[in-house]
Order: C-alpha cells, then sequence, then structure tokens
C-alpha cells in the first residue's frame, strides 16, 4: 500500500512538472506572439490622412471623440428604456452643431475634415429631433446615419 501510495505521488509531481512546463511554454508562445503582433501593427503603413496636429490639440480632439462615444452610449441607454426627451437633449448638446463645435470643426486646416466633422454634428442635430418623435425605429436610424459619420471619419482620417 505505501509503496502504490509513493509510485501515485511521484506520478502527481512529475504530472505537475509537466503541466507547469506546459503551462510555461504556453505562456511564453502567447508572449512572443503579442510581441511579434505588436511590431507587425506598427510596421504596417497607415494610409489614413494626418491632421497634422499639436501634441495637445490632438489630446483635445481624441477628449472630444471620448465624449461623443459616451453621448451614444448614454443615448443608446436611454432609447431601451423609452427616455427619448433625455436622449434628445445629449444628442443636441453633446453630438449637436452647437456653436462651440461650429468653431472647433474650422479650426482645422483640412476642408474635408471640417465638412464631415459639420455634417457629423449636423446629424446629431438630426438624432435629436428624431428622439423628440420617440419612435424607436426612427431614433435607431439616425443614430445609424450618426454613427456612419464616425466610421467614415475614422476610416479616412488619423490623429
Amino acid at each position: 500500500m505505501i509503496e502504490q501510495v509513493s509510485k501515485l505521488s511521484v506520478m502527481l509531481f512529475i504530472a505537475g512538472i509537466a503541466m507547469f512546463s506546459y503551462a510555461e511554454d504556453k505562456a511564453n508562445l502567447a508572449g512572443e506572439m503579442m510581441h511579434q503582433h505588436h511590431n507587425m501593427k506598427h510596421s504596417i503603413v497607415d494610409g489614413r490622412i494626418s491632421l497634422g496636429l499639436s501634441p495637445e490639440m490632438k489630446q483635445h480632439q481624441l477628449s472630444n471623440m471620448r465624449s461623443h462615444l459616451e453621448a451614444v452610449q448614454a443615448i443608446t441607454s436611454l432609447i431601451a428604456e423609452k427616455e427619448f426627451q433625455k436622449a434628445s437633449e445629449i444628442a443636441h448638446s453633446k453630438l449637436g452643431l452647437t456653436e462651440e463645435m461650429r468653431k472647433m470643426c474650422n479650426m482645422f486646416n483640412n476642408e474635408d475634415f471640417t465638412a464631415l466633422g459639420l455634417a457629423f454634428h449636423e446629424s446629431g442635430d438630426s438624432l435629436g429631433d428624431a428622439l423628440k418623435t420617440k419612435d424607436t425605429t426612427k431614433s435607431l436610424r439616425a443614430l445609424q446615419s450618426t454613427l456612419g459619420y464616425c466610421v467614415q471619419c475614422h476610416a479616412t482620417f488619423r490623429q
């Protein structure tokens, strides 16, 4: 009996070492693959148009885009809860063509980017108007249009 327990202990010990070795090899392989992917990502040519922004302006623009994304998230949640008035207010104030957004869009030295930015913000106002109808389908179609400008912009331009 003691001999069987000893053999079992040795076998479990060997199995543990084998599993540890296997896990370590997998972790090393995963780390190497991530490193290769990271390097590959940076070696791919990004054909999008650079806006040539200063570091400060770049951070400001990225902050605005994150704010837009948060607004879309809030609007989506409010549509699900049938809170159309609140969603409309967010669409107009955070995505719409406010005077501040108009000025900001006109600061860029790229006419196509400016036009796309203005169209995005106008679609934010259209979204706000659609939300006021309390029609979920109409609201989601307007949201789809607004998000289409986001996709188009990110596909065309880079910071």
